[in-house]
């Protein structure tokens, strides 16, 4: 089993396997037919309060993060994200933010590791 991040905006390629979109909103640019996801688990990304407050410079990542992971042990959608990843041998999580250091996706990626 194998989870990797990537940008949406980037090409889609042979070796990124079983793609989830984990936004809750749909990228900016991107049409639906174009995207070639199998999967837009949208519930797994953070609350729009979350996301708001961290994308408007209230914190830091290290405090996003912690919020995020206490906002997942409540949350279904990380069962659903798990199961999706012990299903399918290359899985690749999809998002939208310009900084690929820090964002979401990478929380979810340390979790499912």
């Amino acid at each position: 089993m194998s989870v990797v991040v990537k940008r949406i905006y980037e090409p889609v390629a042979p070796r990124d396997g079983y793609r989830i979109l984990v936004d809750r909103l749909w990228p900016r640019g991107i049409k639906k037919e174009d995207a070639a996801i199998d999967t837009w688990l949208k519930e797994v990304a953070p609350s729009t309060e979350l996301r708001k407050w961290f994308h408007g410079g209230e914190g830091s990542f290290a405090d996003f993060k912690k919020k995020y992971l206490a906002e997942l042990k409540e949350n279904p959608a990380l069962k659903e994200l798990k199961a999706l990843v012990k299903e399918n041998k290359k899985v690749t999580l999809l998002f939208g933010a310009k900084d690929e250091e820090e964002n979401h996706a990478i929380v979810l990626a340390g979790l499912l590791h």
